[in-house]
């Protein structure tokens, strides 16, 4: 558990595939009280969801543009979280990573760090996306309180902690057609609008699989949380988000990783 790659503490990421968001949220209470007892490793889920609309801690249930009925017919499932923050979507075609890590720093240098890690992930395909703490998220384009006509938020932000270890985390728009959120206000700014990888990038670029920008987002938050992240490969003992599929496609994301 305490093994050290690179002067870092060691820790695992795992991609999940698609998966219900409620599951993912028993799996991450469950991995910090594993953390704190000093059981398993610091870890990083990666995954996507089935439709689902969440409110954080100082959610406005206004915020919410879509009557139940309607959401059901629609298929989407809508939750409270213990995260902080407002109303925000996750569906397919979205990234959404979950570190149950320790904090090195205060929640904003947390929320930052995953920020500023993710970014540099985006830069790398021609994306200029800054973190705006006073809108905490990702943006392209002008910052909300200057032109929010402008202003697009690509990847929104948001977390729990108890006892200085960290759930929750990021949801990164990537493919086009994000239609969930026209259900809602997101993130409670009536004005700004989201974009995504698919639509921010240059004409006949293509947003990558979600599961190789996972790989790729695993190795850059490493040390930007201060850990290092390697796949895990074995199936961990009592979660049920893991299956020989995901196992198989750990492997080979290891290979392609080791390869690059």
């Amino acid at each position: 558990m305490t093994r050290m790659t690179s002067g870092r503490p060691a820790a695992v990421w795992r991609w999940l595939g698609r998966v219900p968001w409620a599951e993912t949220v028993r799996e991450q209470e469950r991995l910090r009280a594993a953390v704190l007892r000093g059981d398993a490793p610091e870890t990083l889920l990666l995954c996507e969801h089935d439709p689902v609309i969440t409110l954080g801690r100082s959610a406005d249930p206004a915020h919410v543009l879509a009557p139940r009925a309607e959401l059901a017919r629609r298929g989407v499932e809508i939750a409270a979280a213990s995260r902080g923050g407002d109303v925000t979507y996750h569906g397919p075609g979205q990234l959404v990573g979950y570190p149950i890590v320790r904090l090195r720093g205060g929640v904003i240098g947390h929320v930052t760090a995953m920020a500023r890690g993710i970014a540099s992930v985006l830069a790398e395909m021609g994306i200029d996306a800054r973190w705006r703490r006073e809108t905490p998220g990702l943006w392209v384009g002008d910052a909300p309180a200057e032109n929010a006509a402008n202003a697009q938020k690509i990847c929104a932000f948001g977390v729990h902690v108890h006892r200085r270890v960290a759930i929750h985390g990021f949801a990164l728009n990537v493919a086009r057609g994000l239609d969930g959120f026209d259900l809602i206000v997101p993130c409670g700014l009536a004005a700004a609008r989201t974009t995504s990888i698919a639509a921010a990038l240059a004409p006949g670029r293509s947003a990558p699989p979600l599961h190789l920008l996972a790989a790729r987002i695993a190795s850059a938050l490493g040390p930007a949380l201060g850990v290092a992240f390697v796949p895990e490969i074995e199936s961990p003992a009592g979660t049920g988000l893991w299956n020989v599929d995901n196992v198989e496609m750990s492997v080979r994301i290891t290979r392609m990783i080791q390869a690059s």
